[in-house]
């Protein structure tokens, strides 16, 4: 823990940490433990790999990927060849490697590593589409770049290129495809089938995501990409749950990270290194400084965003230990000189680590790119079914920014079938009437009927982001106002329907008892009126 405390406040990714902490652990550190098993770390990386990815694709917003969907999909293709061809030549004139041996350290290192990308940039305060860029391309870069690398690293004569083009671009439509379907029935069913526990929320969407991985790679498609797009599809969902699902999720996801960095610094021999120190510097700086700049600017260049913008993604293509682990697998097929191909790529990510990581906040704030401290916050909602009612219950916390803050509650205009029926303030918990303000820090319990509840999410998240006037200022969630049959402060008719399913769930009595609760505990919230 004290390891996760220091990488979030120096801004370096938690890989060189947990990397120390390896190479301490294994040969010619204090325990000098052996381990020389690349195919088990390979084995190992990959499946943490799978939920380093599950984890960034559930913490995705649609919202923000969306506009720059094409971008990202480029830059992590074609940016990505220009790259590996920059990089590669590099390698092979400036420090003498092989023209496979070239290729393979061009490829594995032209892939952004999906932690270390989703570890510094949550915490930079930069604007939503150079964010969504990044961490989209992360996400979708590994893909390829693992099918060049395994094709690059196969015993005999390499494809032709026009051959290899061909099978990555198949194995990304099958893995797109296959990850698209199982994130939407995924979804589907959870959505609509109330599991006995709050608990198994986490654990079956994390299982889909993972299935998502399987049916890929059995359809000799892309598993990687797949994984991403399910996992992208089920955090924007609005699952059941949700809050305890994305905690579950991050924690997950550190987990995998933590073992995977341990793993990787027992399997490097650290006296083994001090040859290949400075050829990885050379091809670090090349890659740095030449080949990620001009594979970002060329193919961006349909795409007319600003220079500086171009410049900081240039300087925010973290490395980590995906590279580091893609390394391993010219070591288990025998690639001649893979040992140094991994010393090499080994070096290269730490030293380059250690100067982006921390330099890019500075490298934004001198570029003048900062996110706009005005946005609202995303309003958190949690919704716990209730199957047998044919209701739901929404837990809706309001953060600070909100613009939900000063609303009244006639004035959400929730439509009719929906009603707020519980706020909780300061500990205290009370009915609101529809002249009730709503402040920030208010946790609200909102009884939607099913026909209504994505209607009324998306009102709520309307009024959280445009204020009162949400609806005519082009902030989307028309006002409920206009629905048939709805009349009154809050849709008139919505008031008797949803209260009667709130008197449902508590009974006959004065007291009302609810069934979720802020964490997604499913523990029981109970209020007077």
């Amino acid at each position: 823990m004290a390891a996760v405390r220091i990488s979030s406040r120096s801004g370096l990714p938690s890989l060189l940490l947990y990397l120390g902490i390896g190479i301490a652990l294994g040969q010619d550190g204090i325990f000098d433990v052996k381990f020389d098993n690349a195919e088990l770390t390979q084995v190992i990386g990959y499946a943490a790999l799978v939920v380093i990815l599950a984890e960034g694709g559930l913490g995705a917003k649609w919202k923000e990927v969306k506009p720059v969907l094409p971008a990202a999909a480029v830059v992590s293709t074609i940016g990505v060849a220009i790259s590996v061809g920059i990089t590669a030549s590099a390698a092979h004139y400036l420090v003498g490697l092989d023209w496979r041996q070239a290729l393979i350290i061009g490829a594995v290192v032209s892939s952004t590593d999906a932690a270390a990308v989703f570890s510094v940039l949550r915490r930079v305060p930069l604007p939503p589409r150079i964010t969504g860029v990044l961490e989209a391309e992360s996400g979708f870069n590994d893909a390829p770049v693992v099918i060049m690398v395994v094709a690059l690293s196969a015993v005999g004569p390499v494809e032709h290129w026009y051959i290899l083009v061909a099978e990555i671009a198949m194995e990304l439509a099958i893995g797109a495809a296959i990850g698209i379907a199982v994130g939407w029935l995924g979804s589907l069913g959870l959505r609509h089938v109330a599991l006995p526990a709050s608990g198994l929320y986490p654990i079956a969407v994390m299982a889909i995501a993972v299935s998502a991985y399987a049916a890929g790679a059995m359809a000799h498609g892309s598993g990687f990409l797949a994984v991403y797009l399910a996992a992208m599809i089920l955090g924007n969902s609005k699952l059941p749950h949700w809050p305890a699902t994305r905690g579950f999720a991050d924690g997950l996801g550190w987990l995998a990270q933590i073992g995977m960095f341990v793993l990787l610094g027992l399997l490097v021999t650290p006296h083994d290194l001090v040859d290949d120190f400075w050829p990885a510097v050379v091809v670090g700086l090349v890659l740095t400084m030449v080949a990620r700049p001009v594979s970002v600017f060329l193919s961006l260049a349909p795409f007319r965003l600003p220079a500086r913008e171009k410049a900081l993604m240039s300087w925010a293509g973290l490395r980590g230990a995906v590279p580091i682990i893609l390394a391993t697998i010219p070591m288990v097929s025998g690639v001649q000189g893979s040992t140094r191909i991994f010393n090499i790529v080994f070096v290269l990510v730490i030293v380059y680590t250690l100067i982006q990581g921390p330099t890019l906040p500075w490298v934004a704030s001198k570029l003048n790119i900062a996110e706009d401290p005005a946005e609202a916050d995303d309003l958190g909602i949690e919704s716990a079914p209730l199957e047998r009612l044919r209701g739901h219950l929404l837990s809706v916390a309001i953060p600070t920014k909100s613009k939900m803050h000063g609303v009244e509650v006639g004035e959400l205009r929730l439509p009719a079938g929906a009603a707020v029926t519980l706020v909780v303030r300061e500990n205290q918990s009370f009915v609101p009437s529809p002249a009730t303000v709503l402040r920030r820090g208010d946790e609200l319990l909102v009884v939607a009927t099913d026909p209504v509840r994505d209607r009324t999410e998306e009102r709520l998240r309307a009024v959280a982001e445009g204020g009162k006037l949400a609806g005519w200022l082009g902030t989307g969630g028309s006002p409920a106002s206009g629905t048939p049959g709805a009349t009154g402060p809050q849709g008139g008719s919505a008031i008797p329907q949803a209260m009667k399913l709130a008197k449902k769930l508590g009974g006959a009595g004065a007291d009302t008892r609810t069934g979720v609760s802020g964490s997604g505990s499913g523990s029981g919230t109970k209020t007077r009126p």
